[in-house]
């Protein structure tokens, strides 16, 4: 069955629980960090063409953060959460004096499992404005840090992957930090899970409009995507609820390509889990790029 994610562990997992396909993958390697606390971090890397191929992702590096008791507000648990995505992120993003990054909010702010992108944006210091008033070239606490919220093409009329393009040639940055929205295939992950990837993103694919891709090929800068899964395919929760109930899977195939439309759902929770989550990655991105402000 054909499941939409835009998981990298998803896709392993799909892949893997062929009873017929070994645990390990030819060109993808992976390895699990524990954070304690019930936090934890899974690294992917696909490391070659066939790789690529078959996880159907870019080669690069795909992190993955999960952790229970968010949205209940466990003891420490945010605090936990932001400082696992302020290590991985320095695990991409290295902080020197002359570091330059554009951070971009990806997403539709009326929309919110689409807002998580504007959302973060306005939670991350912004310092740009800071450096050409006191002409400073770098320092060694903070990056220079601009940002832009563009927000999407039926409101814009334009290419977000091209607004962001002629932001890095006003802005000239080490690296351009995408936020994003996320579909994923397992609905337990959308209260859970946070993607740190080195290979970019395609702006609307979490909310089924998957536009040009942003990434080091498009917009001349290397790009750090963050991601939250807010949405799930409405066919995946079908496939998965009928899966064991009926005699053929066939049937099921059949059933959903005759009445295929696009439908995607999302938790009775989203605006606690845009709130949490912008918190957290906000947060993050804030250790990673400001050390010296925020410890």
């Amino acid at each position: 069955m054909n499941y939409r994610t835009d998981l990298a562990i998803e896709r392993r997992e799909i892949l893997t629980e062929d009873q017929n396909q070994s645990s390990e993958i030819e060109g993808v390697t992976m390895q699990k960090i524990n954070y304690g606390d019930g936090v934890a971090a899974t690294r992917i890397k696909i490391t070659n063409p066939a790789g690529a191929a078959r996880m159907e992702k870019p080669m690069g590096d795909y992190i993955t953060i999960e952790a229970e008791g968010i949205l209940e507000e466990a003891d420490l648990v945010k605090a936990n959460v932001e400082q696992a995505v302020a290590e991985e992120l320095k695990q991409l993003i290295t902080f020197h004096y002359h570091l330059k990054v554009l951070l971009v909010g990806l997403g539709n702010g009326k929309v919110t499992p689409d807002s998580l992108g504007p959302a973060v944006a306005s939670k991350v210091r912004i310092t740009r404005h800071l450096f050409i008033i006191f002409e400073a070239d770098g320092d060694d606490e903070m990056s220079s840090v601009s940002c832009i919220v563009p927000g999407v093409t039926a409101t814009t009329g334009m290419e977000t992957a091209d607004i962001v393009k002629k932001a890095v040639e006003i802005a000239k940055p080490e690296v351009v930090l995408v936020i994003d929205s996320l579909a994923a295939r397992n609905i337990e992950r959308v209260s859970t899970t946070i993607q740190i990837t080195d290979t970019g993103i395609s702006p609307g694919a979490g909310m089924g409009n998957t536009r040009v891709g942003i990434n080091e090929e498009s917009v001349g800068a290397k790009v750090v995507a963050i991601g939250v899964p807010t949405v799930i395919d409405a066919t995946t929760i079908i496939r998965d609820a009928l899966a064991e109930n009926l005699e053929s899977a066939e049937k099921i195939e059949n059933y959903i390509e005759k009445f295929d439309e696009q439908m995607i759902v999302t938790s009775t929770d989203i605006d606690m889990i845009i709130k949490e989550f912008s918190d957290i990655i906000a947060g993050g991105i804030n250790k990673t790029l400001h050390p010296g402000i925020y410890s």
